[in-house]
C-alpha cells in the first residue's frame, strides 16, 4: 500500500470483495462514504442533543423524602452559597434561592440512560474507524469523499453539537 495519495479507481475499501472495476462503482463508492460521513455527523449531533435532554431531565426530577434526612429546599437554605432574593413582575412577588454549585460530581449512573450511552458511543466510534480506515486508503476521492460528507453532515445537523466536542 503506498504511503502517498493516488488516485487510483479500483482502489478495495475495508475488504478485497469492495473493489470498484468502473467508475461507475467507484463513484459509488464515493457516494457511499459521502453518506457515511454524514451520518458519522448526524451520530454525533443526535448524541448532542440526548446528553443535553438528559442533563435537564436530571435536573428536573422529583425528590423523595426520606425520614430523617432534610429536604432538597432545607439543604438549600443552609448552604452557604446561596443566596435568597425576591423577584417581582407585574406585582407578583416570588421567594426564590439562587444555588451555585461549588464542584463537579459526577451524576449518578442510570438503567435509564446509561447503556444507550454506551451504546450510541460504540457505534459512532465504529463509525468513526470505518471513515479512518477509508482516509487510510490513502486515495484521494476516498478521502475528499470523507470530508466532503463531514461537511456535509455540519452543514445540517452541526447546530445541534455541542461545542466542547472535538471528534477527528
Amino acid at each position: 500500500m503506498p504511503m502517498t495519495f493516488f488516485t487510483s479507481k479500483t482502489t478495495p475499501l475495508y475488504s478485497k470483495q469492495w473493489t470498484p472495476d468502473t467508475t461507475g462503482q467507484y463513484a459509488g463508492t464515493c457516494i457511499f462514504l459521502i453518506f457515511l460521513a454524514t451520518i458519522f455527523r448526524g451520530l454525533l449531533a443526535f448524541k448532542a442533543v440526548k446528553e443535553n435532554a438528559w442533563f435537564d431531565a436530571e435536573f428536573n426530577r422529583r425528590y423523595v423524602k426520606v425520614a430523617g434526612k432534610p429536604t432538597k429546599s432545607e439543604s438549600i437554605s443552609k448552604d452557604p452559597d446561596s443566596k435568597r432574593m425576591v423577584l417581582t413582575e407585574n406585582g407578583v412577588e416570588e421567594d426564590v434561592m439562587v444555588v451555585k454549585k461549588r464542584d463537579m460530581d459526577a451524576r449518578p449512573w442510570r438503567i435509564t440512560t446509561d447503556p444507550l450511552r454506551a451504546a450510541m458511543d460504540t457505534v459512532i466510534a465504529g463509525v468513526g474507524y470505518l471513515l479512518m480506515l477509508a482516509v487510510m486508503t490513502m486515495n484521494v476521492g476516498y478521502f475528499l469523499s470523507v470530508l466532503g460528507g463531514v461537511f456535509l453532515g455540519s452543514l445540517a445537523v452541526g447546530r445541534y453539537s455541542t461545542s466542547n466536542q472535538v471528534v477527528h
